[in-house]
């Protein structure tokens, strides 16, 4: 487990984290939102150890991070921006991932280099943005260590490649228990592997939630309206969270458990009605809004 305990740091009079508090479970994927400057490079530089935090701090599996080459070693960072030497090639970098990492498996980092079509005696230099990526996470993936941040991974990957890099995420949780924990500014990237997400905003995170049991407790109602007493009637017994309408024609968002709401739903006999699934943005606005924050603004 990754704890983090009010962990701030500052860049001159830029606050950069803002007392985090935050757990992140092991053997599954944790999604990092947030806009661009919200800190979430700042935060998995903490993580990793790399930065110390002016105050609070950071715990891997129970032991500080940072100055501790021991616990370094169960993570692998792959940041956004991205160095290699020079006029390296994918060969001179894994002499040096072996070195740190002694669970490097070479055997299988050669497959995966021939299965996603990259040279591993070409210069690196000569790789295009998207190829770098793959590299790195080819990188992270066979240093076999129990946690991998990611800082925008997906971003310069192709649609096909970034499914691919997610089936290799999910391959290696189910095999070893591996914890990805993933930086990202867009909801609709994560949506499809993470199990937990949290939202940073200005240092700080707003929220920390199990998507699951966020799908669970909240849905979209379309129904259609017979008359206004009826529209009256479900804002008094549901909880509705948001109400949008096109004539007679409403989507209602309501938080609470399904069989509550369908067994009301069926007791008032609107003229139509269902219950959708909502997107992770769809939740996240919900929820933010609540907060009074308009992820729409923030995100998007």
């Amino acid at each position: 487990m990754i704890e983090a305990k009010g962990v701030s740091k500052s860049f001159d009079a830029i606050v950069a984290l803002d007392r985090i508090t935050a757990k992140i479970e092991e053997a599954h994927v944790f999604g990092l939102i947030g806009t661009n400057g919200a800190g979430k490079s700042t935060f998995m530089r903490c993580m990793c150890g790399v930065l110390k935090p002016e105050e609070g701090e950071i715990l891997i599996d129970g032991e500080p991070v940072y100055d501790n080459p021991q616990v370094k070693r169960k993570l692998f960072y792959i940041s956004d921006d991205q160095y290699f030497y020079k006029s390296g090639t994918p060969n001179d970098v894994l002499k040096l991932y072996k070195s740190v990492y002694p669970e490097f498996d070479e055997t299988k980092w050669r497959e995966l280099m021939e299965r996603f079509g990259l040279d591993p005696k070409r210069k690196i230099n000569t790789f295009s943005k998207g190829m770098k990526k793959q590299l790195s996470v080819l990188y992270g993936i066979c240093a076999n260590t129990k946690y991998l941040l990611c800082d925008e991974t997906f971003d310069g990957l192709d649609p096909v490649m970034r499914q691919a890099v997610k089936s290799l995420f999910v391959k290696e949780i189910e095999d070893r228990g591996l914890t990805p924990i993933i930086a990202s500014h867009n909801l609709r990237e994560l949506e499809d592997i993470c199990e937990y997400v949290g939202l940073l905003h200005r240092g700080g995170i707003l929220l920390e939630r199990d998507i699951d049991d966020m799908k669970l407790n909240i849905h979209k109602i379309q129904v259609v309206i017979k008359e206004q007493e009826m529209l009256t009637s479900i804002k008094e017994n549901l909880d509705v969270v948001s109400m949008e309408n096109r004539g007679s024609l409403y989507s209602i968002t309501v938080r609470g458990k399904r069989e509550d709401v369908l067994d009301y739903m069926r007791g008032i006999n609107p003229i139509f009605y269902e219950l959708l699934p909502l997107s992770l943005e769809e939740i996240f606005i919900s929820e933010t809004e609540v907060k009074g924050y308009d992820i729409k603004a923030l995100l998007f």
